[in-house]
């Protein structure tokens, strides 16, 4: 079971936007809002207070308008070739990360009126105007007259490091280039940015993962809260002696005598092949470690000192919830809540739960 908890989406909204104000405050709903279901997800941030979205690709741009006809729809990854009508039939505002992306632009614009974004590269060596692109541009600002540019944007790449030297730098880059451009609204913050402090804030702030309650501020105490819960059934209980083995490849041999429990999840479902004996799982305070290897769908766990009750067949352990939340089943992954989050597989079954439930 996969319990999605809307109202503390929104109640995240809420706070992202408090922290990042006079910044107005949008949300980045990409690879179905992180996993978790745009058809859901979305309105409930529309509700919460969001009109403007960022997604990654135009088909994804192309789906959120069929859900919310009214609000604003930048595409991440720029302006696709052979996709142009799309962004004109469904309103969807390019981000131009390229003078080639630009040329096409220019190209619908003739004929049709679509506002975009301008992309800067200032650090991440990714998408945006690379800076013999920039400084082309400013030699000949003829490039982009007349197009209609509603918002000038870069990515920080470091933002969760507070210390970091980059973010600075970024910034200061950032806010050059700017006035080339001053009277274009501005955005550079993500999630981690909105917590760097006001200087970072510009117009528009775009936070992701911390909506889906990662922890924006690594090091300190998280002011998300948690979005998602995943429980797992128990699919059978076990005793084997000192000296057997568990799963493939005889990774791990019991020192001891061991009851062991056989949980419904595995690879397929998003719990990577990377926890295995390292994960834990969670049922009412007790931690339950993975024994052996994490396999498609089966992980197995160390119960011998739950409560025979717990123990048992058809009963739910927690491999996100109270005791353990994404960053920290991310950390024992080697990996981060972004992909631990995109991956959670379409097996489980998806619980909602908003004002209504």
């Amino acid at each position: 079971m996969l319990t999605i908890d809307l109202e503390a989406l929104q109640a995240n909204y809420r706070r992202l936007a408090q922290a990042a104000a006079p910044a107005r405050c949008a949300a980045v709903v990409k690879a179905d809002a992180y996993g978790l279901g745009l058809d859901r997800v979305a309105p409930a941030l529309a509700e919460a207070g969001a009109n403007t979205f960022f997604v990654a690709l135009p088909e994804e741009g192309m789906r959120l308008r069929s859900l919310l006809p009214d609000v604003t729809i930048y595409v991440l990854s720029g302006f696709f070739e052979g996709a142009e009508t799309d962004y004109a039939e469904y309103q969807l505002r390019p981000v131009l990360n390229s003078l080639p992306d630009i040329e096409r632009y220019r190209r619908l614009t003739i004929e049709t009126a679509l506002p975009a974004a301008l992309h800067l590269d200032t650090g991440m060596s990714r998408l945006g105007l690379s800076r013999a692109e920039w400084h082309r541009l400013q030699e000949d600002p003829e490039l982009v007259q007349g197009l209609d540019l509603r918002l000038f944007m870069s990515h920080l790449a470091c933002a969760e490091d507070r210390e970091a030297p980059l973010n600075t730098t970024q910034q200061e880059r950032f806010r050059q280039a700017r006035a080339f451009l001053p009277d274009i609204p501005a955005s550079l913050a993500n999630s981690s940015g909105i917590f760097l402090g006001p200087d970072y804030g510009f117009e528009l702030v775009r936070p992701g993962v911390a909506l889906y309650g990662a922890n924006p501020t690594p090091g300190l105490e998280s002011p998300m809260r948690p979005v998602v819960r995943l429980s797992v059934r128990i699919l059978q209980v076990r005793e084997i002696d000192s000296g057997e083995s568990v799963g493939y490849g005889a990774t791990y041999t019991a020192d001891a005598p061991r009851r062991v429990a056989t949980i419904a999840a595995g690879y397929a479902d998003g719990v990577h092949r990377a926890l295995s004996s390292t994960g834990r799982a969670w049922i009412g305070g007790y931690e339950l470690p993975f024994l052996g290897r994490v396999s498609m769908d089966l992980i197995s766990l160390d119960v011998s000192n739950l409560p025979e009750a717990l123990a048992q067949q058809g009963q739910s352990v927690d491999l996100l919830g109270p005791d353990q939340d994404i960053d920290s089943l991310a950390g024992q992954a080697g990996t981060i809540a972004y992909e631990m989050l995109t991956s959670l597989g379409r097996r489980y079954h998806r619980q909602y739960l908003d004002h209504t439930t």
